[in-house]
């Protein structure tokens, strides 16, 4: 089976928009850096309302200060000439937990994050049928580091349960990543060193840790 080129579907969506007519968009972001490209890359074609809904992020600090970033980037840039609007979701991390109860010790890009991505696309996709966007769509494959498939097969399965289009990404094409650099160095945006969950930044800093021992002669030895 030949995989979904998400890039390509996704123009082809755009290039059959109606002219001249407003088409809403629900954008969820997880933060401020990921969101800066692709509302460059969007803004010029919808109406875009950023929804920040990220439960997993730990602990609440972080939480708020990667929202209050967001919030920054939306008073100070100005894509397509637009202001974008701000829709907060709740921090419910409780029931973030609850999802993922049992996968605790799953590596970063397991089932763990796929339920993460179901939940924030599940929300995401309700908050855009109540609020009568046209579309929903996320900045998640933005990253490098994000599935773009499994994020996009969340983005359809959120879709069909909700009934509100979902429009396919892989934002991370077309130089898109590296736009998102490139816009977080202009914005002075704080850039995280971990996905956001509590899971995830214990791995990053057990990396860390396992980076700093210094090999032993033993080890020297099986490597030659």
């Amino acid at each position: 089976m030949t995989r979904e080129n998400f890039d390509i579907r996704m123009q082809e969506i755009i290039r059959r928009l109606p002219e001249g007519q407003p088409v809403r968009m629900l954008l969820h972001s997880c933060c401020g850096p990921c969101s800066s490209a692709v509302l460059e890359r969007l803004c010029p074609v919808f109406d875009v309302t950023v929804f920040y809904y990220d439960p997993n992020i730990h602990p609440r600090a972080e939480y708020e200060r990667r929202a209050a970033e967001q919030a920054r980037l939306l008073e100070e840039m100005r894509p397509a000439g637009r202001r974008v609007a701000l829709l907060a979701g709740e921090y419910d991390d409780g029931a973030w937990f609850e999802a993922v109860r049992g996968l605790e010790s799953e590596k970063e890009g397991g089932e763990r994050c796929r339920i993460c991505f179901r939940m924030r696309l599940e929300r995401t996709a309700r908050a855009a049928k109540s609020g009568g966007f046209d579309f929903f769509t996320t900045t998640l494959t933005v990253s490098p580091h994000k599935n773009a498939p499994v994020i996009n097969e969340e983005g359809y399965r959120a879709s069909r349960i909700w009934e509100v289009p979902y429009l396919p990404a892989d934002f991370k094409k077309r130089g898109g990543y590296q736009r998102s650099l490139e816009l977080s160095r202009f914005f002075g945006l704080y850039r995280q060193n971990y996905c956001g969950c509590v899971y995830s930044e214990r791995e990053r800093e057990e990396i860390c840790q396992l980076s700093t021992i210094q090999p032993t002669p033993e080890i020297l030895h099986r490597q030659s």
